[in-house]
C-alpha cells in the first residue's frame, strides 16, 4: 500500500511535506551471530536528503522498497531526493507521489559499523568507521 492510500498519510504528502537532511544513516540487518548495524552514505559523499511528511512538530521519512543492491540489508530504504530537486519535492502544486515514483534513486554505499551505535550514552564520529 502506496503512501497516497494510507489513509494516515493521504492528506501529509498533498499538504505536509518535508526534507530531513543527514549526512547518512544506519539500518540493521539479521546476521547469523545476531542483527548488525550498517551505515549508508552516498557514493558522490554528497549529503543526504530524505523525503519525509509532518504533522503535530512530528515527522516521519518515506520509505520505499530496496535497490538490488541493499536488499541484503533491509527489505525498506528512505526515499533519497538530490539536492537538486527539493523545490520541486515541497512545492505543493507538484504531485508529490508521481514525483517520489519517478525520482532517480541515487547510489548509495555502505559498510559495517560497531554495535556500540545502539547505546544512547555514546555518541562519537567513531561509531560509523567502518569494523
Amino acid at each position: 500500500e502506496g503512501i497516497d492510500k494510507k489513509i494516515t498519510f493521504k492528506k501529509l504528502i498533498v499538504n505536509s511535506r518535508a526534507v530531513v537532511p543527514a549526512s547518512g544513516y544506519y539500518e540493521w540487518a539479521q546476521g547469523e551471530n545476531g542483527k548488525k548495524p550498517y551505515y549508508f552514505t552516498r557514493t558522490d559523499d554528497q549529503n543526504i536528503f530524505f523525503a519525509a511528511i509532518h504533522e503535530n512538530n512530528q515527522y516521519s521519512i518515506i520509505t520505499q522498497q530496496s535497490t538490488k543492491d541493499i536488499i541484503e540489508i533491509h527489505n525498506r530504504q528512505p526515499v533519497i531526493i538530490n539536492k537538486s530537486q527539493i523545490n520541486n519535492y515541497l512545492n505543493l502544486n507538484n504531485d508529490a507521489v508521481d514525483f517520489l515514483n519517478n525520482i532517480k534513486v541515487p547510489e548509495l554505499k555502505f559498510h559495517e559499523i560497531s554495535k556500540e551505535i545502539n547505546k544512547p550514552t555514546t555518541n562519537d564520529p567513531s561509531l560509523i568507521r567502518p569494523l
